[in-house]
């Protein structure tokens, strides 16, 4: 690619995101016009930048000097992007007047101009969230064509990628917009694909309980149908293909994290420390919507106890009671397999969970450890559901990688690791004799894991942490790693495994 074709391309998409932001200033006449050329501008401009980077070099992965560029180095662009990404996700979170976008009134600019795609599929005008939402999946379907052509050496890459860009778009953008519009009176939940806690951490609110019970023989289904995606679905996937049937195959932040983020991923530390963090912190998370989930349902059933089958007091006893056998089962069947500090890890916070429902009696109707429980959904939203996983998650991708959110702060992601970590067939095989010691697996790896560590030993990659994406081994020169479902026995003995450097 000459350095005339390289300027030429960016100019070609530049100017159509230019185009778009132009509206920030003034309402456009033409909302039609503006839209298809602004989009047509981006996307040839793209498509024609990606396709003459990967398109015509040499297909597998090589080192092409990310380190020494200001965009994916932390340098300069890096930071200058981090706060254009952070600043959008600052307006569309708690400024949304900023985007054009009036509440109490007609829209204007930027939001307005989306208006004929809204009403196209759901036939309202345009929301900051439904702008939101389209640059989101146009994101990821056009970084995820870039992947497919800079990855193009790897089948596994190839189908995972077409897989997340098909739930995005389809899944999580089409049909969500087109059900709304062909049932304007039917719930939210018979409109929201989410189903399952705690993917969707309002799964059990009062609202979308009252909603979902009082919805009939479709309210019912879609209640039973979210347990048991929770409960035997989830974990059967998990059982037999990891986490990476979520977090890799199907998740929309981990789609743009995989396509968009994909520059940034040599960006994660794998520092000790931080790993010890990311445990803590995601666990903390999970311990947190746990905790605010039982307060909402605990309120719900003391002011609605005629729509349930049983009362508070059998629900919180029966929480604890599946707490402790849980943590008291995989404690005695899995201790071989977990290290002293993850066994501490599992009893600390089986014991905060049990000793908060263990006073919830004396903590009133409405209230989790005397806190109101619905300010503690609020809290959450806020502070984990926006300000983590949009502010941070999305906006640090220059600074602190594409998968922040999913190591610190996912939920969903929390609870499948465990399960992979312990009931899972899904593990990375190394071979150590072929190891050259490059380095290229834990450089790329976005989750943090030093894949190398375990690559020389010729051990077993099992950890809770990873999501599967397989890039360790789509960039090791000597096919050293393999993603594999097998059989539990010897998953975790690394002992079994005298190759290489081991001998």
């Amino acid at each position: 690619m000459t350095l005339t074709q390289k300027k030429g391309s960016l100019i070609l998409g530049s100017s159509g995101l230019i185009l778009l932001l132009s509206t920030l200033f003034s309402t456009p006449q033409n909302n039609s016009l503006l839209l298809s050329s602004s989009m047509l501008l981006m996307i040839s401009g793209s498509l024609i930048y990606f396709k003459e980077i990967y398109g015509s070099s040499l297909a597998g992965i090589k080192n092409d000097g990310v380190w020494f560029n200001a965009l994916t180095s932390k340098g300069i662009w890096g930071w200058l992007l981090g706060m254009a990404l952070t600043g959008f996700y600052i307006a569309i979170y708690w400024f949304p007047e900023l985007l054009c976008f009036h509440a109490d009134g007609e829209s204007t600019g930027l939001v307005r101009v989306f208006d004929p795609i809204s009403y196209l599929l759901n036939g309202n005008p345009a929301t900051q969230w439904f702008l939101y939402g389209t640059m989101y999946t146009l994101a990821i379907l056009l970084f995820g064509v870039k992947f497919i052509w800079k990855y193009r050496h790897n089948r596994y890459q190839i189908i995972r990628t077409l897989s997340v860009m098909f739930f995005q778009l389809c899944f999580a953008f089409l049909i969500p917009e087109i059900l709304g519009k062909l049932n304007p009176e039917t719930p939210y939940f018979a409109k929201d694909l989410k189903n399952m806690w705690p993917l969707n951490y309002y799964f059990l609110d009062q609202w979308h309980l009252k909603n979902m019970l009082n919805g009939g023989n479709l309210g019912l289904f879609f209640l039973g149908f979210g347990l048991a995606l929770m409960f035997i679905i989830s974990p059967i996937l998990t059982y037999f293909y990891g986490k990476r049937w979520y977090c890799s195959w199907v998740c929309g932040c981990g789609a743009l994290a995989e396509t968009a983020g994909d520059p940034f991923r040599q960006l994660s530390s794998k520092k000790m420390s931080v790993w010890k963090f990311e445990r803590w912190m995601i666990h903390a998370v999970l311990v947190f919507i746990s905790i605010t989930t039982i307060a909402v349902i605990w309120s719900f059933l003391s002011s609605n106890s005629e729509m349930s089958w049983f009362t508070r007091e059998q629900f919180v006893g029966g929480i604890v009671v599946f707490i402790l056998l849980t943590v008291g089962v995989l404690f005695f069947w899995k201790k071989e397999g977990l290290s002293k500090d993850a066994k501490y890890s599992m009893i600390s916070l089986g014991v905060i969970l049990v000793a908060v429902l263990s006073i919830q009696a004396f903590s009133g109707e409405k209230n989790i450890l005397f806190i109101n429980s619905y300010k503690l959904q609020k809290w959450y939203g806020f502070g984990i559901g926006a300000a983590f996983s949009g502010v941070l998650g999305v906006g640090f991708y220059p600074i602190l990688g594409s998968r922040v959110w999913c190591r610190f702060g996912c939920p969903m992601a929390a609870i499948l690791g465990l399960q992979q970590r312990l009931l899972s067939r899904f593990r990375i095989t190394t071979n150590g004799g072929q190891c050259i010691s490059c380095g290229n697996c834990s450089t790329y790896c976005e989750m943090g894991i030093d894949v190398r560590a375990y690559a020389q030993r010729g051990e077993n990659i099992v950890r809770s942490s990873c999501v599967g994406c397989g890039i360790c081994s789509a960039v090791c020169p000597r096919g050293v790693l393999k993603l594999e479902n097998d059989s539990l026995e010897n998953r975790i003995n690394s002992e079994n495994y005298p190759l290489g450097n081991t001998l």
